[in-house]
């Protein structure tokens, strides 16, 4: 048995796997807002990591450390458990485990991958999980849960080994976190940004870069939501742009990465954009005003009608959707159930129904979040001189 996880104090969508749960633990011992304390420090130091390329993940013994520094969370016990070995529920019992085996994320029997949960007795015996991790898969959607584990299924979901960790709230009253920037210069940006755009394994190297940007834009999102909190944002604008900027690089490397997937180039233009974001996060949060992205002058061509409707057809349908809302010029990021993973259908879509193969560079959120966006893109995807005379199957009929 499941159920979602009262909203509580917690914005789910700021954090990491990890991060998540000691953010809960936080808020329970320290009371509402704590958990905000985790983006007091806004980081970009890479280190060495899988398959020869730079990340920024954290591990979990640093989160650990975040936690005790910033969340006023003490480590009682602290063990990795051994293969078969039964974990028992104890109160503020942390674990990291792999969600390949865990029945109630959507990576169960699909990818194995770190996971954290709270693992604490139920009420009337047993074991209950928390697990308040918020986002959107390839496989569905995960989304805060509480959920009771029977005696048998809690051995085939922690079959080991795992991390266990029993935390408790540190004594004494907390101290607040202090605001730092920890950004590495431009060479070393310069080097991460390489390692990624010049990795021999395409497909390996797009696959770690989404979840690279995905980190990264949460962790700017958290950390301009503390300043923001603290009144310490010069610039709440300017913070808002820099995030959004952020979350549309990171949907841009899933759609690059996807296009790879079916033998199709990638957009090179993203590593360019990662760079300026690296760097702006500095100008940003330093108070300097975020700079607005240039519109393309390509934004301005004339879309026909039919192809409007044609456009506006084919993302109904991936949305579940009213075409006319859309045609109506209603943001496809507005209609619920709306991601990343949705776009990837409706491009792939439309070039299978149209015949037609878009430009790698043209696939990025500001010209996939909008019906006009969409057309313009399909009009500059036509073969040369196609675009002023559109061929019948692409503008001029208005069928699914």
């Amino acid at each position: 048995m499941s159920a979602d996880v009262s909203p509580g104090t917690v914005d789910w969508q700021l954090f990491d796997c990890v991060q998540v749960n000691l953010a809960i633990l936080a808020d329970r011992w320290h009371g509402a807002g704590t958990h905000l304390n985790l983006g007091a420090v806004l980081r970009f130091r890479p280190a060495p990591g899988p398959g020869g390329l730079p990340t920024v993940e954290r591990t979990t013994e640093q989160q650990l450390g975040d936690a005790a520094r910033c969340l006023g969370l003490a480590v009682l016990d602290h063990r990795t458990t051994r293969a078969g070995e039964a974990v028992e529920p104890v109160q503020g019992r942390y674990m990291v485990a792999d969600a390949y085996h865990l029945p109630w994320v959507p990576y169960f029997r699909q990818r194995h991958m770190e996971h954290s949960f709270l693992l604490e007795p139920a009420p009337d015996g047993g074991a209950v999980v928390m697990d308040g991790y918020h986002n959107e898969t390839p496989w569905g959607g995960a989304r805060p849960v509480s959920r009771l584990l029977s005696g048998a299924e809690l051995p085939a979901a922690v079959p080991g080994p795992a991390l266990a960790v029993t935390l408790a709230p540190a004594g004494g009253p907390l101290v607040p976190a202090r605001c730092e920037l920890e950004l590495a210069e431009d060479e070393m940006t310069d080097h991460y940004v390489a390692a990624y755009a010049e990795h021999l394994d395409r497909l390996a190297a797009l696959d770690r870069l989404t979840l690279e940007t995905w980190l990264l834009a949460r962790s700017r999102k958290l950390h301009a939501r503390f300043l923001q909190t603290h009144g310490m944002l010069a610039d709440d604008a300017a913070a808002a742009a820099h995030v959004k900027a952020w979350e549309s690089l990171a949907e841009s490397v899933y759609l690059g990465y996807r296009r790879v997937q079916r033998g199709r180039p990638e957009p090179r233009e993203l590593y360019h954009r990662l760079t300026d974001q690296l760097r702006r996060d500095r100008e940003v949060f330093d108070s300097a005003p975020a700079r607005a992205r240039e519109q393309s002058p390509a934004l301005q061509a004339t879309v026909p009608a039919p192809l409007r409707r044609r456009v506006a057809a084919a993302a109904g349908a991936v949305l579940n959707a009213d075409p006319a809302t859309l045609l109506d010029g209603r943001p496809l990021a507005d209609v619920p159930g709306f991601t990343s993973f949705r776009v990837v259908e409706l491009v792939e879509r439309l070039e299978r129904e149209l015949s037609l193969e878009f430009a790698a560079d043209d696939l990025v959120p500001e010209n996939l979040h909008h019906v006009d966006g969409i057309c313009r893109i399909v009009l500059r995807a036509l073969p040369s001189g196609t675009a002023a005379q559109p061929h019948r199957s692409v503008a001029s009929t208005g069928g699914n």
